[in-house]
């Protein structure tokens, strides 16, 4: 009863967490209609006369608008469930969508560290030093070394004997001694070179707020010096791009001293302007209007106006935050809660607000937020003073050489230390001694870091910065003052890039695909396993319940790959149920009671259950981490859902089931159809083998032929941009081609997506360039290609917004990391199943049967991907996808042969004595029924996954269908009769002590 109790109060318990946790995408959904419908409200009172491009690009502007000042205001409240919930906490907590289903842009930047070791050397230009720089970057890419141990190896390699210290001693960037040995000089680069990719990260992590993105995810992958960037929504790649490869922004401002009197006569009056402004603000004539005016206007307009007879719109922002928060510096205007800072930026860019304001006044916000009272968040402002004339800082931060943290020996007081080369030494003097008794702004990337006072003139570029610091903030302040000293630039190497069109066609292609298989497995349970069928569609129901609030729960992204993985789940999770319910019924047909059959049903699928679902787990988590992007989170899916498929089909289908049956009913099993098919199976299996080995040969010679005749491998595997590209009516291939390859140079890849009038587009021109603009170059070459396809009058804006539907970009570089990190996952997911299934059976032979069964899979999928390439109108590319397929079918195809070779050893020992042949036949045919029916669950989903699912999935469905069929096969075919030939003269199992099994059989009681 202890046990029964525990599955009773963790299945209520994770139906509340998992309803509760999905109850805020609902909340979220709903504010953002309401924010729509007013944002559209808005739009077509002050832009009706307006082009449609126009009104969608003021309406998305003003839908941002009202977001952003909105983050932090309670839109829900019901109190100890949901107190004072506000939009950004409750977004926080949402089910998050993929970019693929919402539209936005990835992007994969990696850390350039061979920028970090020539600013670290003594000479930039030694020919040793850049030789061995330039051997780490083409071992990068097949080598799982970091860059720095790379280098290292690569220098030893061409400099026998040769010093390292050599490069790096004296130089003013380092503390490396001449007297170094290579360890020691290997040991500060990694120092610097974590360090410099923690600093880039961080950057980065401010920089994409500028982007207006609601929840941006970003991720570090500090080993490989690798950073992934998700930002959902925007609708300016280009302008993504720039910023997110710019080198860092260190520059040193003069600032206004904010007393009394700067407040009053130079604060206060933009008061009367700003209300002034908001009193008559309209739009009178938008028709000619280009889209970024549009959005101009909108900035200047949308913000919420302030109540009638305020006469402090501006100064009403600035607050004290209390909570014992002080303002940092003799420059700090106030605080301004983060949900208001448009606004205030708003403000402050009103003509005539600028008219009273001086020239050289400008405000910057502070990088950390503070909290008041309420919990909210404010920036600190800070009034910097600008150069007159000039946009230029008096000193930037490329000339600091060195910083860090220290600590004041005479009063234990937290400092920083920062040192200039010689010419920054000469400014910093200057600016210093003609700033003395003011503060002085040390800005990145427009963002106040520090604004200290400045007591006296520093001469000799050596300054020690002293505040209310504590060390962790000074290490802080420290590694923002080195940003400027070592340049790690980061290099775009992965990009994609999807319209909302596309989106919103994945999102209903998933939802379409996932109903329909609901449904059909939910009504194929009944029609089979009658109301027992109910038990197994009640898991089912908790199933995907349990899945959906855990990743919701985690702050997992739901991609399209996901929905694929929630797909599989309906059929996978049926599985334990399929196989437990088989089991009863032959104790049923045995003639044991109907309690009898369902504790020995129960007990004896224990063993096969628990192999099905640890074979395909262990897969998925060789998959979660060899996988990216998307396919990380398919992994993730699949690995919440395997799980919570064993704690539903086993722990929870059984309460159920003996909550029932406990007053005098039980579940029906059998229906007219279930009793009838595969009754008094009897097939020769056996006896047929040689023809499965001449098939299997015959598949054996056809996965090698594979591998010389070729595949169409993904953007992600060859490198190269590919871009999918909707027209106004059906194209020809081959016209397409004809005409980019005069503007590429060279014929791209031309593939149908889903309709005639949508193509995939690839191409690797200008694949090896570097730079911010080379993406926009080869996104103008391809609208001139494509321009006589297009409607006349067609500009490249117009093609980028709508008919560019999606872009995706891999460098050569990604592409092989990618190429090599599926070929390790394949290899050692074989090897992995292939051990597991020794232990488990304490027998080589079934080892053996069960890596030909696998290999036997791999090569059929690899044949039919390489022969049929030409020939299927659907895209069959070697991709992540495909070794997610693989890897899944590895894993699942394991579920059958498991089953069988259980039995097997089930009957060796109950049969002990009789041949082999009589043993394996008898196992395979009573093990029928179960291996047809949890193969037909998943194909029926892959089936409906793969012609409602849309194209994202596709070619992953089409793999996993072609595994699921011959993973039945082989498991009939190929690995029970190896077992006949192998060791053909050591029987397959040990005879049965006790041949009477015990009657006390263990139930949930």
């Amino acid at each position: 009863m202890a046990l029964k109790g525990l599955v009773r109060f963790f299945a209520i318990a994770l139906i509340f967490i998992s309803l509760y946790q999905l109850s805020f995408t609902w909340i979220v959904n709903n504010f953002e209609s309401k924010q729509k419908d007013k944002a559209a409200r808005f739009v077509k009172n002050n832009f009706g006369n307006a082009p449609k491009s126009t009104q969608d690009s003021a309406l998305n502007a003003v839908y941002r608008k009202y977001i952003d000042s909105l983050k932090e205001k309670e839109i829900f409240n019901i109190p100890v469930l949901y107190p004072k919930l506000s939009y950004q906490k409750a977004t926080e907590q949402e089910l998050n969508l993929g970019l693929d289903l919402q539209g936005g842009m990835s992007v994969t930047l990696e850390v350039g560290l061979d920028g970090l070791i020539r600013s670290m050397s003594n000479n930039p230009k030694d020919p040793a030093l850049n030789n061995a720089i330039a051997a780490a970057n083409k071992q990068k890419a097949n080598s799982d070394a970091d860059f720095v141990t790379l280098f290292k190896n690569a220098f030893q390699q061409a400099n026998p004997g040769a010093k390292l210290a050599g490069l790096f001693a004296g130089a003013q960037t380092t503390n490396i001694k001449v007297t170094f040995s290579d360890d020691e000089v290997i040991d500060v680069i990694h120092t610097e070179a974590n360090q410099a990719v923690k600093r880039t990260f961080d950057r980065l992590s401010a920089r994409i707020d500028q982007f207006g993105v609601a929840q941006p995810n970003l991720n570090l992958d500090q080993a490989k010096g690798i950073i992934t960037v998700e930002l959902a929504g925007v609708d300016n790649p280009e302008r993504v791009r720039k910023y997110l490869q710019a080198t860092a922004n260190l520059e040193f401002w003069e600032t206004y001293n904010v007393d009394q009197n700067f407040f009053v006569q130079t604060i206060q009056p933009i008061d009367a302007k700003v209300k002034a402004y908001l009193s008559g603000a309209t739009v009178t004539d938008t028709t000619s209007k280009s889209d970024s005016s549009v959005v101009d206007s909108v900035k200047k307009i949308a913000a919420p106006k302030p109540a009638i007879g305020n006469d402090n719109p501006f100064t009403q922002l600035l607050q004290s935050p209390g909570n014992n928060v002080q303002p940092s510096s003799m420059a700090t205007v106030g605080f301004v809660l983060v949900r208001d800072t448009a606004k205030f930026s708003a403000y402050t860019q009103i003509d005539a607000v600028r008219a009273i304001l001086p020239s050289t006044l400008r405000f910057y916000y502070g990088a950390k937020p503070v909290k008041n009272k309420a919990g909210e968040s404010l920036l600190e402002v800070f009034a910097i003073k600008t150069v007159a004339g000039s946009d230029k800082p008096k000193l930037s931060g490329e000339s600091v050489i060195a910083a860090g943290q220290d600590v004041d020996s005479r009063n234990g007081e937290v400092q920083v230390t920062m040192g200039m080369d010689a010419r920054g030494a000469r400014l910093w003097e200057k600016l210093t001694g003609d700033n003395t008794g003011k503060a002085v702004a040390i800005v990145l990337d427009d963002y106040v870091y520090s604004a200290p006072r400045v007591n006296q003139a520093i001469s000799g570029g050596n300054s020690v910065i002293s505040g209310n610091f504590s060390i962790q903030e000074a290490q802080d302040l420290a590694a923002i003052l080195k940003t400027g000293k070592l340049p790690a630039p980061a290099k775009i190497v992965q990009e994609q890039v999807v319209g909302p069109t596309l989106g919103a066609e994945a999102i209903k292609g998933g939802a379409l695909a996932f109903l329909i298989s609901f449904v059909v497995i939910f009504l194929l349970m009944l029609v089979y396993y009658n109301t027992g069928g109910w038990i197994a569609n009640i898991a089912l129901i908790l199933n995907l319940l349990f899945t959906v609030g855990v990743l919701s729960s985690l702050g997992a992204t739901l991609t399209a790959p996901g929905i694929a993985a929630l797909v599989l789940t309906i059929g996978m999770a049926v599985d334990t149920n399929v196989i437990i319910f088989e089991r009863i019924k032959d104790e049923l047909t045995r003639g044991k009671s109907y309690q009898m059959a369902v504790n020995e049903g129960y007990l004896r699928s224990l063993a096969p259950v628990l192999d099905a679902h640890v074979t395909t787990l262990l897969t998925a988590i060789i998959l979660f981490y060899f996988g990216l992007g998307p396919v990380l989170n398919f992994a993730t899916t699949q690995i919440i859902g395997i799980l919570l498929s064993l704690f539903c089909g086993i722990l929870v289908s059984r309460l159920v089931t003996d909550m029932w049956t406990n007053k005098s009913r039980h579940f029906e099993y059998f229906t007219s159809l279930s009793r009838s098919i595969f009754k008094h199976a009897a097939y020769k299996f056996i006896e047929y083998r040689k023809i499965a080995y001449g098939i299997s040969a015959i598949v054996l010679i056809l996965g090698v032929a594979s591998v010389f005749n070729g595949f169409d491998y993904g953007v992600e595997f060859k490198g190269g941009r590919s871009y999918t590209v909707a027209f106004d009516k059906a194209m020809n291939n081959d016209e397409v081609r004809n005409a980019l390859h005069k503007t590429f140079g060279k014929y791209p890849v031309i593939k149908t997506v889903g309709t005639t009038k949508q193509l995939n587009i690839t191409t690797d021109y200008m694949i090896e360039e570097t730079g911010t603009q080379v993406d926009s170059v080869v996104e103008a070459k391809l609208y001139e290609g494509l321009i006589g396809f297009l409607p006349q009058g067609t500009s490249l804006e117009t093609f980028r917004k709508e008919y560019k539907q999606s872009s995706q970009t891999v460098l050569p570089t990604i592409s092989d990391d990618l190429k090599k990190g599926a070929l390790m996952a394949t290899i050692v997911s074989l090897l992995v199943i292939t051990l597991y299934i020794f232990f488990r059976f304490r027998d080589w032979r079934y080892s053996v049967g069960t890596i030909v069964a696998l290999l036997h899979d791999v090569f059929v999928t690899l044949a039919v991907f390489s022969f049929l390439r030409e020939i299927v109108p659907f895209p069959l590319e070697i991709d992540q996808h495909f070794i997610a397929a693989v890897l899944t079918v590895i894993g699942f195809s394991m579920n059958d042969t498991v089953i069988v070779f259980d039995r097997v050893r089930e009957y060796s020992r109950q049969m002990f004595g009789k041949d082999k042949t009589t043993i394996l036949n008898k196992a395979i045919n009573d093990t029928l029924s179960r291996t047809i029916m949890t193969s037909l669950t998943v194909f029926l989903t892959l089936l409906i996954l793969f012609i409602f699912g849309g194209e994202v999935t596709r070619g992953f469905a089409f793999a996993m269908l072609i595994g699921v069929i011959t993973g039945t096969y082989s498991s009939i075919f190929v690995a029970a009769p190896i077992l006949v030939d192998v060791a053909k003269d050591k029987p397959l199992g040990e005879p049965e002590k006790d041949k009477t099994l015990a009657k006390a059989r263990h139930t949930l009681g």
